[in-house]
């Protein structure tokens, strides 16, 4: 003899979160935690009226301090203890100066690759 399912004498009606979405509380934690996107500039004749200057590498910066930097053909790689550091590899030759040029913090994240575009 079959046996009937019991029923459940109180149904649970899930309830929806009146507050952000779990995705909206990802991309917040995302954009909270985000490193800091650094370029390495390299500078000939800084103060003449010829100027120059083209990008060498591109770093990232962690809420540490600690800075990840990889030149523009991969083949200097280097953690650092600051992005500042990044300017004695790059600075040195004779005419030549480096600086930091930082990218905006961001301000938007997305869950979704092409909402994120």
């Amino acid at each position: 003899m079959a046996v009937a399912p019991l029923q459940n004498p109180h149904p649970i009606t899930p309830q929806l979160p009146n507050g952000p979405t779990f995705d909206q509380e990802l991309c917040g934690l995302v954009l909270d935690t985000a490193p800091r996107r650094f370029a390495v500039v390299q500078v000939w004749g800084d103060g003449l009226p010829d100027v120059d200057g083209w990008v060498v590498a591109w770093g990232v910066a962690g809420p540490s301090g600690r800075a990840h930097v990889i030149g523009i053909d991969g083949q200097a790689r280097m953690a650092l203890t600051s992005p500042d550091r990044a300017l004695r590899h790059f600075a040195g030759r004779p005419g030549i100066t480096a600086r930091l040029v930082w990218l905006a913090q961001p301000s938007a994240a997305a869950v979704d690759r092409s909402e994120a575009a």
